[in-house]
């Protein structure tokens, strides 16, 4: 089996965890496995060296300097499989053996990463030797050292385990995978043992940290993603798996629905209104397409043949509520919803696509977006025209 491991800056914090970190490696190059090893800076090494440019330095310049920390921990790592009798080799920018590329406009080039990381690959299995290498930085075609942004040691060893076409990926961190919740906020927060990477995009992209929203865009079907803790100390089980790819997708939801606004004073303020709104449709058997919500009102999306039965349920939770005042509904609204791994990170995609929505003069009733999606709601005659513009946009 081909693994990419990655060793966060905790999981490196001290002698110590790299001694841990390289048993965990050996042990599995023992067992006969391929390993390639991506590590970050040693504890918060890459944020001391931030604090420290104190002047005014230009982009390549800072490059260099924060790129020392995970040049350190590649040389930590590789003495300690060395003691080991493991065959490694520290591979940082400015070696012929660098794999990552990026272009002029700092984005990685797919082309270029791709042939160097397939000749790693083929180094890997002719001398079998465990690459340790650098993760966060990368390098341009003139041959000065870039970086890849926050989290991207995450991104080296996601990326890298799908170009060198590995089973799987191992994120070592300071957290036993995914939790339920923050174990330091929550009591009872437990390991997932599984989630899909659509759960964990929306999850990272809203707070969580455990793998970096970026990496998660390499992830293919066929690779497995796991998160492990690295007081574990064994590459090849515990943690969290994170399963499946994401799917880019334009879809035209094939029946109209009916959009069901209650408005209110002060209904944003009023602990427990979206609730009984939401359980008297749920008791009602009346399943909620999509929700939003303004100053004063709450909309509910719904399936259009639900729409008089729902909207006798919530005119009846605006008699029963104070702070509601009224219940209306709009028929014949489609949505189309745009799903895609590289969608947050595509700046102005919202603009390209509105734009052109509105040079047709078709009316947006709503838009509601998440970390992998849009939702653009329009008027159900307007839908053909408005998924032709969007697929032409996207």
């Amino acid at each position: 089996m081909r693994v990419v491991a990655k060793f966060g800056g905790t999981s490196l914090g001290n002698g110590d965890r790299v001694n841990r970190a390289a048993d965990s490696v050996a042990e599995a190059v023992e067992a006969g496995h391929e390993v390639a090893v991506v590590a970050s800076a040693m504890g918060s090494t890459t944020d001391f060296l931030l604090d420290a440019i104190e002047f005014e330095a230009d982009q390549a310049d800072e490059a260099e300097i924060v790129s020392m920390g995970e040049r350190t921990s590649v040389r930590m790592l590789k003495a300690a499989l060395g003691a080991r009798d493991v065959n490694a080799r520290f591979v940082e920018p400015g070696m012929d053996g660098w794999p990552i590329i990026t272009d002029e406009h700092g984005e990685v080039d797919v082309e270029e990463t791709r042939r160097r990381t397939k000749q790693l690959a083929a180094d890997m299995t002719a001398t079998g030797f465990v690459p340790v290498i650098s993760g966060f930085v990368a390098e341009d075609h003139a041959g000065n050292v870039t970086t890849l942004g926050r989290g991207g040691s995450d991104t080296t060893a996601v990326m890298l385990g799908n170009y060198l076409e590995a089973d799987e990926v191992v994120i070592i961190t300071d957290v036993e995978g995914v939790m339920t919740g923050d174990p330091g906020v929550v009591e009872g927060a437990r390991n997932v043992g599984e989630i899909s990477v659509d759960e964990l995009r929306n999850l990272s992209f809203r707070g969580a940290e455990v793998v970096a929203p970026s990496a998660l865009s390499y992830k293919t079907g066929g690779m497995d993603v796991r998160v492990a803790h690295y007081q574990h100390g064994d590459l090849l089980e515990g943690g969290t798996t994170i399963e499946g790819k994401f799917e880019n997708l334009i879809d035209l939801r094939e029946t109209p629905l009916a959009c069901l606004t209650v408005a209110g004073r002060a209904i944003r303020n009023t602990p427990g209104i979206l609730s009984e709104l939401s359980v008297a449709l749920s008791e009602s058997d009346i399943n909620v397409d999509a929700v939003s919500s303004g100053m004063d009102s709450v909309t509910f999306y719904i399936d259009e043949d639900l729409a008089e039965r729902a909207e006798n349920v919530l005119h009846q939770a605006v008699i029963d509520a104070e702070p509601l005042s009224s219940v209306t509904v709009d028929d014949d609204v489609a949505v189309i919803r745009v799903t895609g791994s590289q969608l947050p990170n595509q700046s102005g995609v919202l603009i390209d696509v509105l734009r052109p929505i509105a040079d047709a003069h078709i009316t947006i009733y709503d838009l509601i977006t998440s970390a992998t999606s849009v939702s653009i709601f329009v008027d159900w005659k307007d839908r053909e025209e408005a998924l032709e513009i969007i697929q032409d946009a996207i």
